[in-house]
């Protein structure tokens, strides 16, 4: 194994093994994905006054002390209100060695529930980032966007991908991967990663994307193909290539480049520029090795893009750059790649809404 880059499944249940990813109940095989762990909740939430960071020298459950304002027993389920914060002790926690570092994110399906995860660690001045040498335990942070949510513990709702050292590519690295295995079905942007853009003209009929539908009922997280998508979700149809995206609203759209993570390499979303306009790509997201590739059953996936609009209406225009992939090598190549013996629910995706949804 090379001593730089993104960890691999393999890697990870020797940490595992180890002491260094630690749990309770013990870890699952299926928590072990190419090149990430998912996270479980664990058996209670807190509702919270506020979103917050541990700080420097301080823990969660002191600074808990200061926002909570009720517990909530999750053994038998329990609802997450819409708009409100809550922070959930996870099954996992850390005991990393020094040179080790780790980044957290939102599964797949989290993100298209508008459903806001991030981790939080003991002395964190960062969401989702975890310092190497960390020791302690992990805590997702949880509010929901735009639907009300039940949950119970064991539910994995983030990830947390392991890295040993400085493993993103160059602009100029990742021109030389794109030139040997084109990455894009279409012209490369490249620029402090690879940018891909929003797809206003299908190839076939008008359906572009969703908006979420804001007075909806509440999603049993463990109900797979349960819920009828009308009820949750409105059409967006344009023969126009241009949308306006309403403030406050919740989008789910689709990348127009069909795109290849190669088996070496790792990708995250993460948003294209500030200054594009008053929208973001809400959640970045992690890309594991293999996801469209043809090696692992692919050719290539383009992604979903899950948008939210700030302060102010804004055209979308067909074509518009809106985020970037940020690829990074893997310290070796993963014992099973996306979409290759395992469960993968968005290989060769195009518009999908969350598994819940049919």
């Amino acid at each position: 194994m090379s001593t730089t880059g993104v960890l691999p499944a393999q890697a990870l249940r020797e940490m595992i093994a180890r002491g260094e990813i630690t749990a309770n109940p013990a870890i699952l095989p299926a928590q072990v994905q190419p090149a990430s762990l998912d996270l479980r909740l664990g058996t209670v939430a807190y509702r919270v006054r506020a979103s917050f960071l541990a700080g420097k020298g301080r823990r969660v459950a002191e600074r808990l002390a200061e926002f909570e304002m009720h517990k909530i027993d999750l053994t038998d389920g329990a609802v997450l209100e819409k708009g409100c914060v809550y922070v959930i002790p996870l099954m996992e926690g850390l005991r990393l060695p020094p040179g080790l570092s780790a980044v957290a994110n939102a599964k797949s399906p989290t993100g298209r529930l508008d459903l806001l995860t991030r981790t939080i660690t003991d002395g964190g001045t960062e969401f989702d980032r975890i310092p190497d040498g960390y020791d302690g335990p992990l805590y997702a942070e949880v509010c929901p966007r735009s639907f009300s949510v039940l949950v119970r513990p064991g539910q994995r709702l983030n990830q947390i991908r392991f890295r040993s050292g400085q493993a993103v590519l160059s602009d100029a690295d990742l021109a030389a991967l794109h030139a040997a295995e084109p990455l894009v079905d279409g012209k490369a942007v490249i620029s402090e990663g690879l940018g891909f853009s929003v797809d206003l003209r299908p190839r076939a009929g008008d359906l572009v994307g969703y908006r979420a539908k804001p007075h909806a009922g509440v999603i049993d997280l463990d109900r797979i193909g349960h819920y009828p998508a009308a009820e949750f979700w409105e059409e967006i149809r344009t023969t126009s290539g241009q949308i306006i995206l309403d403030p406050g609203a919740f989008y789910i759209l689709v990348s127009q480049e069909a795109v290849t993570i190669p088996p070496d390499y790792a990708a995250e979303m993460a948003p294209y520029l500030a200054m594009v306009g008053e929208f973001r790509v809400h959640y970045a997201g992690f890309f594991d090795p293999g996801f469209g590739h043809a090696a692992a059953g692919g050719a290539g996936s383009r992604g979903v893009l899950e948008v939210r609009c700030h302060e102010a209406p804004f055209v979308l225009e067909h074509g518009q750059v809106v985020g970037r992939l940020v690829y990074e090598r893997m310290a070796e190549r993963p014992d099973a790649l996306y979409g290759e013996r395992i469960a993968s629910n968005y290989q060769g995706q195009g518009l999908k809404l969350a598994k819940q949804f049919r």
